[in-house]
């Protein structure tokens, strides 16, 4: 039924997912479920910051968030580039940006009593 030729006619999201993928996916998860994690990626998913503006914004002392960011980034949630001395960071990609994003909104719904939708 899940063959990967597709033979049986099931369509891509019928798929089982491969191994590697759960695993990766299983990691990103993991990142993402400490608290302060999320409130940079909560960030970095609308724009670039450097480590001090990270810091100052949600209240934690800059070698931590040092520490959050290099865990993010060797989990490939996080890309830097460099302007001058400062290196900035943001979210990876859309898929990134769209996962923050999905999981915060479902949240929402979880505190605020906000009815379900589809």
């Amino acid at each position: 039924m899940y063959a990967r030729d597709n033979e049986s006619g099931a369509t891509p999201a019928q798929e089982q997912p491969t191994g590697a993928q759960v695993e990766a996916a299983v990691a990103a998860f993991r990142m993402l479920s400490d608290a302060t994690r999320l409130r940079l990626m909560w960030l970095l998913s609308t724009g670039e910051y450097d480590v001090g503006s990270l810091a100052e914004t949600i209240g934690v002392a800059r070698p931590s968030v040092s520490q959050h960011l290099a865990k993010l980034r060797l989990a490939g949630l996080v890309h830097t580039r460099r302007d001058g001395r400062r290196v900035l960071y943001r979210a990876r990609d859309a898929h990134v940006r769209a996962v923050i994003s999905e999981v915060l909104f479902h949240a929402d719904h979880e505190v605020s009593g906000i009815p379900r939708h589809d």
